[in-house]
């Protein structure tokens, strides 16, 4: 447990951004609107959380500018951090190069040939499902499919903000109960538990909400007209890069290799098919990378600003603030999630928010004699559910960006995390379990 003193004033750099962020879009958007402009894109995140971090950099002036620098440093140089960087720049390589290829739409088009207009999103939720859990990571998921989902919603005439809600959904259900995952990795460890224990109860929860999220996509799709495609040729052969990346997900192989071999073939068969040149490939994968930048600098903005919050006190005091506000097994339960809610919000990362939860979490568990599998799964489930939601999240930010819309506007049809919390809340409700 952390001995830093409890201070609510640390973490006023989250209100901050928060005030600029969503404050300005709002405005922009609904009071002051102007014809053609966006109102969410008025203020960039980036600058949102460049003066959130500002604001950090000022408060506690005990204590000196370099060791508030080493203190960011530290926070940008969590594996965790890292390995989300270097994803990112892999996930950006395979987008530039699979779009400029012919890929995405030649695999969308061969999608609609075979799939039935009207239940293609349906089918694109079970796909995430499958890769996520395979991959183990949402954000790959989502970058493999975003570029499909996009495509599918374009010449299918559908709801471009809905297909992607559908794939975050689904990415979000693999990453919260794949073994390889980070988050489910974090989450046992810092309860001592076995992965197939927590895993069991996990999916107790996780499956009902995928399969209410089914059922909700498919009535949705029954209901609809029937889409009107707009015939198109598509090479088959372009399409290849994106099923084998699909089976190598699925089978297991790590996220870095199949984005990588990825790339690889898809600049091959774009050469091959004279979709690509030698030199378009590398500009296209330059252009991919550039493209993941923002969701980079954000990354280690909120890396910096988290862990000067943390220096301050501000996690020790949303920890305590917790554990003094609940009693009883269920509020225990009920605090855990909270908590790890809270961290996530204020952090913008699951895995980072399970290790920060994970030690008060423990302790809240043994007083309250909640089973160490039922608590890392509440910690993994509210994670995930507050990841998948929050709109300046990788996730979010990365399919939207991908898609090129807000990432405010996929927020209505994120159904699998909205009914994921409902499950999870009633697990807890109707929980009968011993330890």
């Amino acid at each position: 447990m952390s001995e830093k003193k409890p201070n609510a004033k640390a973490l006023a750099p989250i209100l901050v951004f928060l005030l600029f962020y969503l404050g300005s879009g709002v405005y922009f958007e609904y009071i002051n609107p102007k014809e053609g402009q966006m109102g969410f894109y008025v203020m960039s995140v980036v600058v949102a959380f460049m003066i959130a971090l500002i604001v950090a950099f000022i408060q506690n002036p005990s204590l000196s500018f370099e060791k508030k620098i080493h203190v960011c440093a530290k926070g940008i140089g969590d594996d965790n951090i890292t390995i989300m960087l270097f994803i990112f720049l892999m996930a950006g390589a395979f987008s530039g190069i699979a779009k400029a290829s012919g890929g995405a739409t030649s695999t969308a088009y061969l999608l609609l040939d075979v799939i039935p207009a009207n239940f293609a999103i349906p089918c694109l939720f079970l796909i995430a499902c499958l890769i996520s859990m395979a991959m183990g990571t949402s954000v790959g998921t989502i970058t493999v499919l975003v570029p499909i989902a996009a495509q599918v919603a374009a010449s299918a005439g559908l709801s471009l903000p809905f297909c992607i809600g559908t794939v975050v959904g689904g990415a979000m259900f693999g990453d919260n109960l794949s073994f390889i995952s980070d988050t489910t990795i974090a989450a046992t460890k810092t309860q001592g538990v076995d992965m197939r224990d927590k895993f069991k109860v996990n999916f107790l929860i996780a499956l009902p909400a995928a399969i209410a999220t089914l059922v909700i996509l498919f009535i949705m799709a029954m209901r609809g007209n029937a889409a009107q495609f707009v015939n198109k040729d598509y090479n088959v052969l372009q399409a290849v890069p994106y099923f084998l990346v699909l089976i190598a997900s699925i089978c297991g192989i790590n996220v870095f290799v199949v984005l990588g071999c990825g790339s690889i073939l898809s600049g091959i068969v774009g050469i091959a098919t004279h979709s690509l040149t030698i030199s378009s490939a590398f500009s296209s994968m330059g252009e991919g990378v550039n493209g993941m930048f923002e969701t980079m600098v954000v990354t280690i903005l909120v890396a910096s600003m988290g862990a000067l919050m943390k220096e301050y006190g501000g996690f020790e005091w949303i920890l305590q603030t917790i554990k003094k506000g609940f009693r009883g097994r269920r509020g225990g339960m009920f605090g855990i999630g909270i908590l790890t809610s809270l961290m996530d919000v204020a952090t913008a990362n699951n895995t980072v928010a399970i290790v920060m939860a994970g030690p008060i979490a423990k302790d809240i568990s043994e007083e309250y004699k909640i089973s160490p599998k039922k608590t890392a799964s509440i910690l993994d489930v509210f994670s995930c559910i507050c990841q998948g939601i929050i709109p300046y999240g990788a996730q979010l930010l990365i399919a939207s960006g991908l898609a090129k819309i807000t990432s405010l506007s996929i927020m209505p049809f994120l159904f699998y995390q909205f009914l994921l919390l409902v499950f999870v809340i009633l697990s807890i409700i109707f929980d009968r379990e011993k330890n």
